[in-house]
């Protein structure tokens, strides 16, 4: 009989100082879109130690769209058979971000470190045909959805959060959300 006592007052202990995490789940129109979770005010997250690879193939950005937390570092690696460069304009709108990583050869990589969040358009001043993006969220809590619009971001901590919504060439759109388990939000975007 102590025993159990023992045994329920120690799952009693781990269950009152383990965070409940639970799941945002919903719909985006249009498929193939981004999803996160925004800045949480007082929160920090530690930056991945796993670096993410933006690659340059046949004269695009492989993959079209990626998606990392801040403070990740990209390998950007031309993997083409002549020079590339690799620029963007702005990060999260904000212009005094901008960067220019140069130029380099064939088989060649830069990495660059993300430490602000917002939507990154990638060009190559070379081959002015060639754009993508990378989306930097400032959460762990972020994902892709599929060509029919699903998505779900697990492992999210019971509280109210803001989603955000963001598809190419469409505005992005916010929401709010309560997790307590499950949450839900579903985006319809629009140009």
């Amino acid at each position: 009989m102590k025993s159990y006592q023992m045994f329920t007052l120690w799952l009693t202990i781990i269950i009152a100082t383990t965070g409940v995490a639970g799941t945002i789940e919903g719909k985006v129109s249009p498929g193939q879109s981004v999803v996160y979770v925004d800045a949480i005010p007082g929160k920090a997250f530690s930056a991945p130690s796993q670096q993410a690879v933006m690659g340059q193939k046949g004269l695009a950005f492989v993959p079209h769209i990626l998606v990392v937390q801040q403070g990740t570092t990209v390998q950007f690696f031309n993997d083409d058979s002549e020079q590339h460069n690799v620029f963007w304009p702005s990060v999260g709108g904000n212009k005094k971000a901008a960067h220019n990583l140069g130029t380099w050869p064939p088989g060649g990589k830069l990495p660059y470190k993300f430490e602000q969040s917002g939507v990154v358009p990638l060009f190559c001043n070379i081959h002015q045909e060639m754009s993508g993006y990378i989306i930097v969220s400032p959460t762990p809590y972020f994902t892709q959805t599929d060509a029919a619009g699903n998505y779900k971001i697990d492992a999210v901590p019971d509280g109210k959060y803001t989603v955000v919504a963001w598809h190419e060439g469409m505005k992005p759109q916010t929401k709010p959300v309560t997790v307590s388990g499950n949450g839900t939000a579903d985006f319809t975007l629009s140009k």
